[in-house]
């Protein structure tokens, strides 16, 4: 199996380097100083659960120069996900795998608006890590995971193709019995505790403890369960609850990366969290108060971060 990484983040290179360190062909798209770095030295990525170099098969800034793939993993920012799916194709097979891995609800729809849906497989990823600097990436937080299914609930051989890849590399990973209800709850603790966040700046150890901003937390995830029902996601009753519960268990320090991008001064996936969120509850006709709150504080800042004369703004793989 030939795996290909796009954007070799904080994701895509802990889970990139995994599968490249175990052995498997593994090809990895990169940009600038970052793509510099692992020419050099390899990638090299410092993790709680052990740290390892690695030098995959093939890493390049042009897709022109990689082999025609198995299984694409993209990790990019939800916003670079239709881009991602138009580099993709020049290294598309009849039967290659694809797997969108970012923070989102409707990554795999934007896939499939671009490529052919019979490549899709939907998925989604347990982490928090970041790049450290240019060829390093740091895993500081959480067992890494990656969960993956078919959009219609089957159990395709391709699955187990794909694991098979996942096991070897050495990670955690779990065949799906409904990914989009894995996705939406996913969706719900990220996007819940990254605008909040982003607009308090504290860390959501501060926010769970603190009564007022607990309450915030609560009610945006009320909203977004009240979305995803509407959907047609089959969410589980108690999910809000079990989310909350989920997130009184984070690191009481740690804050996620959409927090962190948007603080940081850079574009961030606030239109595919919190502004999602706005745009199908006025499709739909359900009021999201606190998710309008969130998001139209946070506006201007998005919007410079986007500006052509913001050092940090443009695509980043």
């Amino acid at each position: 199996m030939h795996t290909v990484i796009i954007g070799i983040g904080g994701v895509g290179g802990y889970f990139g380097g995994k599968i490249a360190n175990s052995g498997q062909k593994t090809s990895m798209i990169a940009r600038g100083k970052h793509l510099g770095a692992i020419l050099k030295n390899g990638l090299k990525v410092k993790s709680i659960d052990g740290d390892f170099e690695t030098r995959p098969f093939l890493v390049a800034d042009d897709i022109k120069k990689v082999d025609k793939a198995d299984l694409i993993l993209i990790c990019t920012k939800s916003w670079q996900v239709e881009s991602a799916a138009e580099l993709i194709k020049p290294i598309l097979k009849e039967d290659t795998i694809v797997i969108p891995l970012q923070n989102g609800a409707d990554n795999a729809e934007k896939v499939m608006s671009v490529i052919d849906k019979k490549h899709v497989v939907g998925g989604l990823c347990k982490i928090y890590s970041k790049i450290e600097s240019p060829g390093v990436i740091s895993h500081f937080g959480h067992t890494p995971e990656i969960i993956f299914g078919e959009l219609d609930k089957s159990k395709s051989n391709r699955l187990q193709k794909v694991k098979q890849v996942f096991d070897k590399a050495g990670f955690k990973n779990k065949v799906s019995e409904d990914i989009q209800v894995d996705i939406w709850s996913k969706f719900m603790f990220i996007a819940t505790v990254s605008g909040l966040g982003a607009l308090t700046r504290a860390t959501i150890g501060e926010m769970y403890k603190h009564s007022e901003l607990n309450k915030i937390l609560r009610a945006t995830a009320t909203e977004i369960y009240q979305i995803a029902i509407a959907k047609g996601i089959e969410m589980p009753s108690a999910i809000v609850d079990g989310i909350m519960t989920f997130i009184s268990k984070q690191p009481f320090d740690a804050t996620a990366s959409t927090q962190r991008d948007i603080m940081d001064g850079r574009p961030s996936e606030l239109d595919n969290f919190n502004g999602f969120i706005v745009k199908e509850g006025k499709n739909l006709s359900i009021e999201t108060p606190t998710n309008i709150f969130i998001y139209s504080c946070l506006q201007p800042v998005e919007t410079k971060a986007r500006s052509p004369l913001t050092p940090n703004g443009g695509i980043r793989y």
